[in-house]
């Protein structure tokens, strides 16, 4: 599918000194106007938005700090993913650093399941705990944190997670002290689409400012806020597009030994790390404590200081741990892909229930179904007293809406468009798959994969400040894809496999005009170079780069998606 939005490109180029080609790509990105464009490009700190317009926020952060000033027992409250233990690092340092009695709990993924729950609250009333501060959790608690308020506790929400609706549309909100969250109906913040972690980070930026403590001790956390951003899947737009692209540049400073020994046990450079590195490499590490093992194990790594001796140890476990999840994740997907061929084909939404699967990789395994057959997924896996499952979505499908539709067999649900956890007694696994179904009204259309093209341009128009200038746009990730351009009839002059896992290819290809250019295609080699061979010539999806090899630079096209002419 060529991207096919109109603007004055020549324009844009023109006004902010950038190609034709960038100017497209922004269009393309639904950057529009000179105000966007120019954030886009050059947006600054200075431009995040004001913590105090979302709703409740001065409410709760005044709370906190009577709370404080009082000398009473505090307890974050947080969630075992990513951006839970990002959300709970940052609240954790925060209110430490205002002074108060602060301890945590995350919830363990197996015993306690996603969330605050009734065990959590009535252990926080036996420690003599005043007040419950949750991150990234707690919107969809009514009845637990009823109870909470019952037992003379004071709570506070914060949250980023769809919040629940009665019949009538009108949203029901936990009876806490303070709610914050930017999916409230009555919440003025300029932009919704942010994570626990920033949300966080924006409550301790408030609480920073009312203790009169420095402006540059809260920026000097911007890292968490990023590292939460792109492990939650966040659309990289707006104000994440500058909470992540600063962020990556204050990694190198961070305060935190553990951060550094784990981009270093992970044989990253942490002066050179991308959106990608986070994605899926740092992050799949932090979240398989919460997994396997218990996400407090990367909160404590995260909350290392200088000369922590146990830093490195703590980074070595969480890398192990997620090559352990890998090899589990591996025959789990092998399972739900057998399942869908025998089974469920003919299935619009693809439940896939695999009792004997680790819970803790149903979301994983979900995503995979999901890419392999682009089609709504949910994985089922079997709890000790009921079946939890994760979902994952295609963008014509909204998740959270077609959980409301069954909720009546769900135990508990919430999420995201996207993404979606929930659970369900045994019994009710057949009539969830079936009434999801049944409800569905995607077409065939929805599920043909689209591969979107930015610019249909030929390798002619590659030059190496071209490169550079796309390079401006990174962050890459959801909602900020990298550009892709194509051309079609080139020539395959010279195919040769390499790398050691015989999963990459080098070809020379060349265009009707006669220019040459080195391609690098990730596939399986051996195959790809057999039919390459035979071809005539290739179309190609490509991303243009610079190859750096002995001190020579060249340019070269990464192919991302191909078809062979025979």
């Amino acid at each position: 599918m060529l991207q096919t939005k109109r603007a004055d490109f020549n324009g844009i180029a023109t006004r902010f000194h950038i190609s034709p080609v960038t100017a497209r790509i922004l269009r393309n990105r639904d950057v529009e106007g000179e105000k966007a464009i120019d954030r886009y490009l050059n947006g600054s700190i200075d431009q995040l938005y004001d913590p105090h317009q979302m709703k409740d926020m001065d409410k709760a952060a005044a709370l906190i700090l009577e709370k404080i000033r009082q000398g009473v027992r505090i307890r974050i409250v947080g969630d075992y993913d990513i951006d839970g233990v990002c959300s709970t690092y940052l609240l954790y340092r925060g209110l430490t650093r205002c002074g108060g009695q602060v301890d945590y709990q995350i919830p363990e993924r197996i015993r306690d399941g996603y969330g605050i729950n009734e065990s959590i609250i009535q252990k926080a009333k036996e420690d003599g705990i005043d007040t419950i501060v949750t991150c990234d959790n707690g919107i969809a608690a009514l009845e637990q944190i009823k109870l909470a308020k019952e037992l003379g506790m004071t709570v506070i929400v914060t949250d980023h997670h769809e919040v629940v609706r009665a019949e009538d549309g009108s949203q029901i909100l936990p009876q806490a002290d303070a709610v914050v969250n930017p999916h409230r109906d009555d919440c003025s913040y300029p932009f919704a689409g942010i994570c626990g972690g920033v949300v966080a980070y924006k409550l301790v930026q408030v609480l920073y400012e009312q203790s009169g403590l420095p402006k540059q001790e809260w920026l000097d956390m911007l890292e968490f806020a990023a590292i939460a951003t792109v492990g939650d899947v966040m659309k990289l737009q707006d104000e994440n597009r500058i909470i992540v692209r600063w962020g990556l540049k204050q990694m190198p400073y961070t305060a935190s030994a553990g951060l550094r020994a784990l981009v270093e046990a992970c044989g990253l450079d942490i002066f050179d790390l991308t959106a990608y590195h986070i994605g899926f490499v740092i992050g799949p590490c932090l979240n398989a404590s919460g997994r396997l093992k218990t996400a407090q194990l990367a909160l404590e790594l995260l909350l290392c200081g200088e000369n922590d001796s146990r830093a490195e140890a703590l980074a070595t476990e969480l890398k192990n741990l997620n090559e352990e999840r890998k090899d589990m994740t591996q025959a789990g997907m092998e399972q739900a892909f057998e399942q869908v061929d025998t089974e469920l084909s003919e299935d619009d939404v693809l439940v896939v229930y695999l009792p004997d699967c680790h819970e803790s990789l149903a979301g994983i395994i979900a995503g995979r179904v999901r890419e392999a057959y682009n089609k709504p997924s949910f994985v089922l896996t079997k709890g000790e007293d009921c079946v939890k499952g994760s979902g994952r979505s295609i963008e014509s499908y909204h998740m959270y809406k077609a959980l409301c539709g069954v909720q009546d067999l769900l135990l508990k649900f919430g999420g995201h468009p996207m993404a979606a956890g929930f659970s369900l007694k045994e019994e009710n696994v057949e009539a969830f798959r079936r009434r999801l179904n049944e409800q569905s009204t995607l077409t065939k259309e929805d599920f043909i994969p689209k591969i979107w093209i930015d610019v249909a341009m030929p390798l002619e128009c590659i030059s190496e400040a071209l490169v550079n200038e796309l390079k401006s746009l990174e962050p890459f990730g959801q909602g900020n894809e990298k550009p892709q351009f194509a051309q079609k009839n080139l020539r395959i002059r010279s195919v040769r496999a390499i790398g050691r896992n015989n999963n990459a290819v080098r070809m020379t290809v060349v265009t009707e005009q006669g220019r040459p250019m080195e391609a690098m295609v990730f596939t399986v080699a051996d195959e790809f170079v057999e039919e390459a061979k035979a071809s005539r010539s290739i179309d190609v999806v490509y991303y243009p780069d610079i190859n750096e090899y002995n001190g020579n630079r060249t340019l070269q096209i990464v192919v991302r998606a191909y078809k062979l002419h025979f």
